[in-house]
């Protein structure tokens, strides 16, 4: 009668240079023994990018950040659109801030790209601001908005990351606006900082005359020094170790899933899916933070795990098709349109309201609710019937 069932599988601490199939190998066949349950074809094993990238060594110092922006940015940089997190962004604006002699950050308001929120929305609209083309100072800002504590952790980030800048010894200059053009009353040096538009907003920059333009894919996106890298995200997806070291995105984790569902298919015959994952994609509807601080939800996954789901809605049918049907009569024909359903259902009626999202990104975030972010203690999840339907 189950359908899809989502497992945490508990795991020992995994430090640099373990191996990292072999533990999740075990981990889960340990868990089939202990817990009884045995797996089947298409089954998914997935495992957290954080493990991951810790057992490969995937790590960086702030002093090796502080060495590449300066190099490819100079003296006085801009940086546009940073998210407001002390875990994800602000050991890196230490790096930047090591190795610059200024720095001006522009934060968007009333949010931030993943929905830290400075003040809210209706302050706005009360105030008559326009945050397309309205551009504050940190002092006006404060002035006509007040001090702005984020309401989960009480930290002014304002006021914390110029501090955290000024700690390094560069001049600091907070400046707020929508506008990713602002900068360039200030400089011509600028790193984007946001994740998912940070295309659009480094073409943007381009196209107003920016000199040079990065985004966070192109800090650490090669070894300095024996360093840790991330040859596509260089910093983005990455988070705080130590107060002095960042752990990157891992750039094994293709290599890792592949290598995962052959030690599996060896050690029990069955042939799974394997997939890393990070943070899922879905909104807080009361703290309105987006969770997808990583640039993409799973940065390694096999081939069965390509596409979009391909399904009816049974409430269509229920309601449309068969409305004139009842009991197990309605039942074995909607079994029937199910097994005989087509390959393609895009765009069509009765599978209107379906999930449009790619699997990896709907399996890892449920692979991200299960696992959490504290200390659940497990960084593998087994998804079990996910693509089990109706008529299985």
């Amino acid at each position: 009668m189950a359908g899809t069932i989502s497992r945490g599988v508990k795991a020992p601490i995994i430090r640099e240079g373990d191996d990292i199939v072999k533990i999740v190998a075990d981990s889960v066949c340990e868990a089939m023994r202990k817990d009884g349950f045995t797996l089947h074809e298409r089954d998914v094993i997935a495992v957290t990018e954080a493990v991951v990238a810790r057992a490969d060594g995937n790590y960086c110092t702030v002093d090796d950040i502080s060495a590449d922006v300066n190099e490819k940015l100079g003296d006085t940089i801009g940086v546009v659109f940073p998210i407001m997190s002390r875990n994800r962004f602000a050991i890196c604006l230490r790096g930047i801030a090591r190795g610059a002699k200024k720095v001006v950050v522009q934060l968007s308001y009333p949010a931030d790209e993943e929905g830290n929120h400075l003040i809210d929305e209706d302050a706005l609209f009360d105030a008559g601001v326009n945050p397309y083309a309205d551009v504050f100072t940190e002092a006006e800002f404060v002035e006509k908005f007040g001090d702005p504590c984020h309401p989960f952790t009480g930290v002014n980030y304002l006021a914390y990351y110029r501090s955290l800048i000024e700690e390094e010894g560069a001049e600091a200059e907070i400046l707020l606006a929508n506008d990713p053009t602002a900068i360039l009353r200030y400089t011509d040096s600028v790193l984007v900082s946001n994740i998912h538009e940070r295309e659009r907003t480094a073409r943007r920059l381009q196209k107003a005359g920016a000199k040079r333009v990065l985004t966070l894919c192109g800090i650490m996106n090669a070894s300095r020094n024996g360093s840790g890298y991330q040859p596509d995200y260089g910093l983005l997806g990455s988070n705080k170790a130590t107060e002095n070291v960042v752990k990157l995105f891992p750039k094994n984790a293709q290599e890792v899933a592949f290598a995962i569902q052959r030690e599996m298919l060896v050690r029990t015959g069955v042939r799974v899916e394997a997939m890393v994952y990070g943070d899922g994609a879905f909104k807080d509807p009361v703290g309105k933070i987006w969770e997808l601080a990583d640039p993409v939800v799973s940065p390694g996954f096999t081939d069965g795990l390509i596409g979009l789901p391909n399904e009816l809605k049974l409430k269509y049918l229920a309601d449309n098709e068969f409305k004139a049907l009842s009991g197990e009569e309605l039942t074995a024909a909607i079994r029937a349109r199910i097994r005989e359903k087509e390959k393609d259902l895009k765009g069509r009626m009765d599978s209107q309201g379906t999930t449009p999202r790619r699997l990896t990104d709907l399996i890892g975030s449920l692979c991200d609710l299960t696992s959490g972010s504290g200390d659940k203690g497990t960084p593998i999840v087994l998804v079990q019937n996910y693509f089990n339907n109706y008529a299985d």
